[in-house]
């Protein structure tokens, strides 16, 4: 019942948004009474933050993956968004909630440190570059640079799939990242 509730919460707010989804609608679709969702989450604020908890701690899992990863800086931060983009195609809707918060206005939604997501996948990302600029892998640019080059194309190629579901290609943003790690460059000296 909980995760019919979460489930349902997920697919009511990425449509409708938090102010326009009511109880009544979310137990309806999840299949159960209201005194379940009273019970499991408190009120339809708990189970926003519910289920907003939950995919920090997915997305917190992913990352710890790709720090763990051996490999090349290169290899991981491929790793990395391969298990993103799974995880966003098997959650669409829940890619759309969470979209929706970043970049949509606040709709009555509680209040929220969604730019917790984005932090954590920065910090990661800069790991793993420093990692490789020790391993002499990478050229020594700002950190910052990077990880932004890094978030840029792979930010794109997520939002062109989700947005472009006929022109969906799982590979892009690995063959752009193996292009910005090797520079468009012909010149020997950078």
């Amino acid at each position: 019942m909980r995760h019919a509730l979460l489930r349902a919460g997920i697919n009511l707010f990425a449509e409708k948004g938090y102010a326009g989804s009511s109880v009544r609608e979310i137990v309806s679709l999840a299949g159960v009474t209201k005194p379940v969702l009273y019970y499991y989450f408190q009120s339809k604020e708990g189970l926003f933050q519910a289920i907003l908890d939950s995919a920090a701690e997915e997305q917190e899992v992913i990352l710890e993956e790709a720090l763990e990863k051996p490999g090349t800086a290169l290899e991981r931060i491929a790793h990395l968004y391969r298990r993103i983009y799974q995880g966003l195609m098997e959650n669409l809707q829940l890619f759309k909630l969470i979209n929706h918060l970043f970049f949509g206005p606040p709709q009555g939604a509680p209040r929220y440190d969604i730019e917790r997501f984005h932090r954590r996948m920065v910090e990661v990302i800069k790991e793993i570059y420093l990692g490789g600029l020790r391993q002499g892998e990478v050229r020594e640019i700002d950190p910052e640079e990077a990880t932004l080059l890094v978030l840029g194309v792979t930010d794109y190629c997520f939002h062109l799939d989700y947005l472009h579901p006929e022109s969906m290609d799982p590979k892009r943003a690995e063959r752009l990242l193996g292009l910005a790690f090797q520079g468009l460059s012909n010149r020997k000296d950078g």
